[in-house]
């Protein structure tokens, strides 16, 4: 993974941010280091996405951030056509997404689609995460068209 896409510009508006606390600290810390990190309970293995105390499928309090890959699918998106922030407004059109990850079914996370025209975008598509610099405190998942080469070593489409 790594860090791929920088914005950082000191002209214009600044974006939205997220509030880390004690829950997501590491999901953000994680993407500043260019990491994708999703919750996983320790006892059955479930990851679990909006972090949260307790395993949604166990009730276990023994959960633990974990480095997933990165690669999923497309499971919907939309075209956003109007900035809800100054800081969207030279973005729009943009593609919001929500992919799930191909670690467990309907683990899913809403980021924006990337590198994709939206002709091309389509619902299963594979997608994997690039992660763009915002700034020097932030930085934000994102997801790209898988490319050929990781989809072989990843065995192809799921």
């Amino acid at each position: 993974m790594g860090i791929e896409r920088t914005t950082a510009s000191s002209d214009g508006p600044a974006p939205v941010r997220p509030s880390p606390d004690k829950l997501t600290t590491f999901f953000w810390e994680g993407a500043n280091q260019g990491r994708l990190m999703i919750q996983r309970c320790d006892d059955c293995g479930t990851y679990i996405h909006w972090p949260r105390p307790v395993c949604k499928r166990c009730l276990s309090f023994s959960l633990t951030p974990t480095q997933v890959s990165g690669r999923g699918s497309v499971y919907t998106y939309t075209v956003a056509v109007q900035a809800f922030h100054p800081w969207f407004e030279s973005r729009v059109p943009y593609l919001l997404a929500v992919i799930e990850l191909e670690e467990q079914t309907n683990l899913k996370l809403v980021s924006h689609l990337v590198e994709c025209d939206e002709q091309d975008a389509a619902i299963g598509m594979p997608v994997e995460v690039v992660f763009e610099r915002v700034d020097d405190e932030l930085t934000l998942p994102m997801f790209r068209p898988r490319r050929a080469e990781t989809a072989r070593a990843s065995g192809g489409v799921r």
